[in-house]
């Protein structure tokens, strides 16, 4: 079949009826022309060094293998009525395209045999996420239609060459290749969006609609801004400091004590960069997704003060989710499409908030790690709150910084307690100074430079050991008896969980206020929890610090980016990193109002060391699960005989005494060589580093997503959609969803029963109702089968069973918080599951 024939798509009329969409020729048109218009609205130096002359050939060629016998069959039984002139070709059986990667596989195949340059037919073959499987296939293997189909191929890569004038472009590095192939999938996505669905609509002028649409409008400044112009104050001599060492793409460092103003730092120098044209926009990486939802805030705050008053972007951030709802990205980014999520579609905003782990995931062999490579390309990254402890992801995130610099990346790295170690992986050099604070500064190309810069006045902090928890629980209530707001931070949802129901019934008795916070809660009652108790703990609480005590109880959620100030804390054992980040929630601010009886003070719940080296798992209990025993070990034993720290004079000591390798015997031997080769629950660092390998053509699987380990703790972990009730309306073609708090919204089965903008606001409010958790903690799975019957994958990534990805599952929450499946029935085979406003989700062993 000649290719001006095949087709790429299916296109859906009003009436329903399916019928067939583009060729192959003219999607692969729209694409390539879409490419050069990303490119085209790139900083020229971003453009000249990661492009190539003749990238959108690579993008237009995506698509070449739907020139073959079994997807022109494929196409054809998916129209209502056939494809007139196309006869059926009984002898085919698509479901086999599985076995080569489908079309993607012969795209691929055809690229290889036209010697198009290193990396290009990988990048052809890629362009769905996964690697294709291809053994030892041929491109005029009969499968793939012979000869005569491999010469349409060959034929139609002509026509797209002497349409955009161009011959295949040099590759010359994976990092580019990677960027090259994020680029390729973005412009298909956009490529095969609402813009271009209809054949019988011209497509020419639609692509500066269509990529204004999904977001990727220039962003325009306020230009010669002033720190103070942008904060409202000037900066302290470590933000100076920081400030003028950030004058080009490179890798920079600020280890400063919490509660510096790292951040604002941070911020204005990724400003300086915009302004100046040097970036393509932020990406502000937070330690994990556990992070406080107030970072969000400030960042917003931060761009509504820099962006020109006529810069689209500004009604971005209005709203936590308006990156969904007012964009249209297409085919992976439409609802129900993998890169819906806004977790990931952020790595594609010119301005974003998310976890380190997205952003991890651009230099490993996972599912469309080369989309968050290209969406983080040229940018300011912002890798927030590094400590020494990141080494169970050292080698990822050192294979993460290689990669930015490749990228023309301004990489920002903030902490508090860096070990030298650390520092000299991190930044590839050799650091020389232990002065804290501390600015090292990698420019791209250039030597590293070191600045030390004044250090604050130091804070003492009294430190008490304890290993009675309920010793601990009447600190607490007595301390917030007296008016003191106490802070208490468990290491796992679980014991903040039960913490919390041990505290509260006294508290309330006693009339202390008593909260919960941790990750599991819905997002619109975190966020609800959160507004509440940070303000409280924060400045906007002053007013109110003196009515009453208060104890906030939590996870690492309250060690993270939050400006709060309790005026006693509790914590949970920690490597020593975490308990120095707790510490900088502790009279945060000299000017806080407090109680009289109130001393700078923290407990921490141990055992004591013996006990601990001799048996960690028992002796910390869940924490042990989340942190690395042999760390906890180590960090024990600096701890405990400190009856007090100085901040930040302590910091290095701290960190270097915890850190500093040494010969192990005995149990401690055991622990260490658990931490390098792992366990049979997980991985050690030494295979997380394996992950790390940058490559486009890995003989390896590709990685779904929610297997792709990033750090010492990780857990498989699905989504829960919760629910009142989920029923089928055979009658009206729909299921009816009682959400949470009882609002009734219909779910209709057929996409074209709704606008693409109402699809996208009734999958936000859906998304407001998820939770996630572990998968052993998560009700049963339902067969794929019955979710698509209730319309679920209309708003929600389902998975793809064939490349073992999970699926979504549902808890229907009764009055008393009694989660069960949707017939009613007990939702996990071992324990109950419930779910409460105050408590969040729980699993309640039996």
């Amino acid at each position: 079949m000649p290719y001006q024939r095949c087709p790429a798509k299916t296109f859906i009329q009003d009436s329903g009826h399916v019928t067939a969409g583009r060729s192959v020729f003219n999607h692969c048109q729209i694409v390539g022309e879409t490419a050069k218009e990303l490119i085209a609205r790139m900083p020229s130096a971003i453009r000249c060094a990661l492009f190539p002359k003749g990238s959108e050939l690579i993008a237009a060629s995506h698509d070449i293998g739907k020139v073959s016998p079994y997807f022109v069959e494929k196409i054809r039984r998916n129209c209502t009525n056939g494809i007139d002139g196309i006869p059926p070709n009984e002898s085919i059986d698509p479901v086999t395209e599985k076995q080569w990667g489908g079309h993607a596989g012969v795209s691929q195949i055809t690229a290889n045999k036209l010697n198009a340059p290193l990396y290009v037919p990988e990048i052809l073959g890629q362009h769905h996420g996964f690697s294709p499987a291809l053994g030892g296939l041929r491109f005029d293997d009969e499968i793939f239609g012979g000869a005569l189909w491999h010469q349409e191929r060959e034929a139609l890569v002509s026509a797209l060459k002497q349409h955009f004038s161009v011959e295949w472009p040099p590759v010359d590095s994976v990092p580019q290749a990677r960027v090259l192939a994020g680029l390729t999938s973005v412009a298909d996505w956009v490529g095969s969006g609402e813009f271009f669905e209809d054949p019988n609509r011209p497509w020419e002028e639609n692509i500066s609609p269509a990529l204004d649409s999904a977001g990727f409008t220039k962003p325009s400044y306020r230009s010669d801004l002033s720190f103070q112009d942008v904060f409202g104050f000037a900066p302290r001599p470590a933000q100076q400091a920081f400030i003028d060492q950030v004058q080009s793409p490179g890798v920079y460092l600020l280890e400063a004590p919490m509660g510096l103003g790292k951040t604002e730092a941070a911020l204005y120098a990724a400003y300086r960069m915009l302004d100046q044209g040097r970036a393509t926009g932020i990406y502000f990486a937070l330690p994990t997704q556990l992070t406080s939802n107030k970072i969000y805030e400030r960042f917003n705050r931060f761009l509504e003060g820099i962006l020109a008053e006529n810069c689209p972007h500004r009604s971005l951030l209005l709203h936590g989710q308006a990156w969904l709802l007012e964009t249209e990205m297409g085919e992976e980014g439409q609802p129900g499409g993998a890169w819906f999520n806004h977790a990931k579609r952020g790595l594609l905003a010119p301005f974003a908030v998310g976890t380190v782990d997205q952003a991890l995931m651009a230099a490993m062999n996972v599912k469309h790690g080369f989309v968050r490579a290209f969406g983080l390309a040229g940018k300011v990254v912002i890798l927030d709150e590094v400590h020494t402890y990141d080494a169970y992801t050292g080698t990822l995130l050192d294979a993460l910084v290689d990669l930015l610099r490749s990228l023309h990346c301004t990489v920002i790295i903030l902490t508090a307690t860096l070990s030298r170690e650390r520092r000299q992986v991190l930044l590839a050099c050799f650091p020389q100074r232990d002065d804290y604070p501390l600015v090292t500064a990698v420019p791209q190309d250039q030597s590293f430079t070191e600045v030390p810069v004044s250090s604050p006045t130091g804070q003492p902090v009294a430190i008490q050991v304890v290993e009675d928890g309920q010793v601990a629980v009447e600190e607490a209530l007595r301390r917030a008896m007296q008016g003191q707001q106490v802070l208490w931070i468990e290491n796992t949802v679980n014991e903040a969980q039960q913490r919390f129901l041990d505290v509260a019934a006294r508290a309330t008795e006693l009339g202390i206020h008593c909260g919960l916070l941790h990750s599991r809660f819905t997002p619109d009652h975190r966020q609800e929890i959160e507004d509440h108790w940070v303000s409280l703990f924060g400045r906007d609480g002053w007013p109110d610090r003196r009515n009453t005590g208060r104890i906030l109880i939590g996870t690492q959620v309250l060690e993270q980016s939050l400006d709060i100030d309790a005026d006693f804390m509790l914590s949970r054992f920690a490597p020593t990193d975490m308990l120095l980040q707790r510490l900088g929630r502790l009279w945060r601010h000299p000017d806080t109002p407090r109680p009289d009886t109130a001393v700078c003070e923290a407990w921490m719940l141990a055992p004591g060391v013996d006990e601990a080296v001799a048996d960690p798992s028992k002796s910390f209990g869940g924490t042990a699960f989340v942190y690395s025993p042999y760390v906890l070990c180590r960090s024990l034993e600096v701890w405990q005989e400190r009856s007090s720290v100085l901040l930040p004079d302590d910091i290095r000591t701290l960190i270097g005494q915890t850190y500093i390798e040494r010969a192990e015997s005995g149990h401690m031997a055991t622990w260490l060589h658990e931490l390098d080769h792992g366990t049979r629950w997980r991985k050690g660092r030494k295979a997380l580093g394996q992950l790390a390998r940058v490559t486009l053509s890995d003989a390896g699987n590709t990685l779904p997503e929610q297997k792709a380990q990033t750090r010492y703790s990780d857990a498989e972990s699905c989504d829960v959609l919760l629910l009142r009730g989920l029923e089928i309306s055979s009658d009206s073609q729909k299921s009816k969803v009682t959400l949470l708090d009882g609002q009734l919204v219909h779910l209709p089965w057929r996409r074209n029963s709704l606008t693409k903008r109402s699809w996208r606001t009734l999958s936000a409010t859906l998304m407001k109702q998820v939770v996630s958790v572990r998968i052993q903690d998560a009700p049963s799975a339902l067969p794929l089968t019955v979710l698509e019957r209730f319309g679920l994958q209309n708003c929600f990534y389902l998975g793809n069973p064939d490349h073992d990805e999970a699926l979504l599952r549902i808890g229907i929450v009764d009055e008393n918080g009694r989660v069960t499946d949707v017939g009613g029935l007990p939702a996990h085979d071992k324990h109950a599951l419930n779910y409460r406003k105050d408590l969040g989700y729980r699993l309640i062993k039996q």
